[in-house]
């Protein structure tokens, strides 16, 4: 088991000031490894929340207290992990009354889902929370799961690397995590077919299992036809009334279904950036997936990247992804697109810095430049705008080219 010391160290950090610290993210990216894998000096008890004795327990304060005074410690004092805790009816408030009452207790909660989960935490648990995303392996964790001594090399890398053999099996990596994506189990094996069966085990066991308590039957092949349809349209923008046409669902269940894939960390959706500038007009979102295993597994598509009619749209999704990762507290990462076509594919805001970022999955001799990037980088005034590609690093016009490998450095 590989740690993954970002998400270890922020639950760290969670801890310096409130009490509870809640993991949240799709099926299978790894939640209860990182329960199980976080260090904590003193006791403590593991429970699953979607074990029925489990959940009888949080029926009266009483109950569970005297259960944690017998199975954790009889002071109250230690670590309390509960994995799907969104599974245990009235859980919010009886972690509140625990805390309250135990300065010694620490709880650690997974949830596969936001449904419902921010809502009562922000009603029932206000000052006493920390709320951690978990997203499936970034690129430079896939390296880890891979090869360890590769992943050092990988560290040392930066915006001065040259395309060359020493960089060659970073490069071939990424076009397997680009297929392949980042969900840990899938990671973990070696064999391209394993991880395809893995991958269609997760999409069905897991993703279609969640999903069919919140789809109504009569809607279940339109929504399979939705999921098939987004994966398509992966960085595009999304046309309800088309949804609705292609699926042959009603227009209000389209965007009910793809707020819930959303909300289950299926989907994200990229909101427009605005300005006052009347020519940038749309108010669409743009789709990506948060796993290009899961996108590609709806999609059918495993070949390799250079050959693929999709290969911009998987880039441009994995670049989101590795922005997402490192947007710091307060940061948005929104697209641009005007009447007339031009678009400049991120603009991440970071508190203090606004990064406008264009995706081109190609191989470049030279620096080769986007004219919606320069335009809106001026008007904008952002100082350094950048352009991810295959194997560039330089700085040309004051724009920084830098390898897709090194997308995680944007912004840190």
């Amino acid at each position: 088991m590989i740690k993954r010391d970002y998400y270890l160290d922020r639950i760290i950090n969670g801890y310096e000031t409130v009490p509870i610290v809640i993991l949240i993210g799709a099926r299978q990216v790894g939640k209860t490894s990182l329960m199980k894998m976080f260090e904590f000096n003193g006791k403590r008890l593991f429970l699953n929340g979607q074990d029925p004795e489990t959940y009888a327990l949080f029926e009266k304060l009483s109950d569970i207290e005297a259960y944690l005074k017998i199975y954790l410690d009889e002071n109250m004092n230690g670590l309390l992990l509960i994995d799907e805790f969104q599974f245990i009816p009235g859980i919010s408030t009886m972690l509140k009354l625990l805390t309250d009452k135990h300065n010694g207790l620490r709880i650690l909660c997974s949830g596969s889902s936001s449904l419902h989960i921010l809502q009562n935490v922000e009603e029932s648990l206000a000052g006493r929370v920390r709320i951690v995303e978990v997203f499936s392996l970034s690129f430079s964790e896939y390296i880890r799961f891979s090869d360890p001594d590769l992943h050092r090399l990988f560290l040392s890398l930066d915006s001065e690397t040259t395309d060359s053999a020493i960089t060659a099996p970073i490069t071939k990596l990424l076009s397997q995590y680009l297929v392949f994506g980042g969900l840990p189990r899938a990671a973990l094996k070696k064999d391209p077919e394993e991880k395809v069966a893995v991958l269609d085990d997760i999409y069905k066991t897991y993703l279609l299992r969640d999903v069919k308590f919140y789809i109504r039957n009569e809607h279940f092949v339109g929504f399979n036809k939705l999921l098939r349809l987004l994966a398509l349209q992966t960085g595009n923008l999304v046309n309800f009334n088309e949804i609705s046409r292609e699926t042959g669902l009603p227009y209000r269940s389209c965007q009910e279904y793809v707020d819930l894939l959303q909300q289950m960390y299926i989907i994200k959706l990229v909101e427009p950036y605005q300005t006052n500038k009347r020519s940038a007009i749309t108010r669409m979102k743009k789709i990506f997936f948060c796993d290009m295993g899961v996108r590609n597994i709806l999609n059918t598509d495993f070949g390799e990247m250079d050959f693929r009619a999709d290969k911009g749209a998987v880039f441009e999704n994995y670049v989101l992804l590795e922005l997402w990762r490192n947007l710091k507290p307060g940061g948005t990462i929104r697209f641009y697109r005007t009447s007339d076509g031009a678009e400049v594919d991120f603009i991440m805001s970071q508190v203090f810095t606004t990064y406008a970022i264009e995706c081109k999955y190609k191989h470049l001799n030279k620096p080769a430049h986007s004219k919606a990037l320069l335009t809106f980088s001026a008007s904008e005034n952002i100082p350094n705008p950048v352009i991810v590609n295959k194997n560039l690093n330089t700085i040309d016009r004051n724009v920084h080219f830098i390898q897709g490998y090194l997308a995680d450095r944007i912004g840190k």
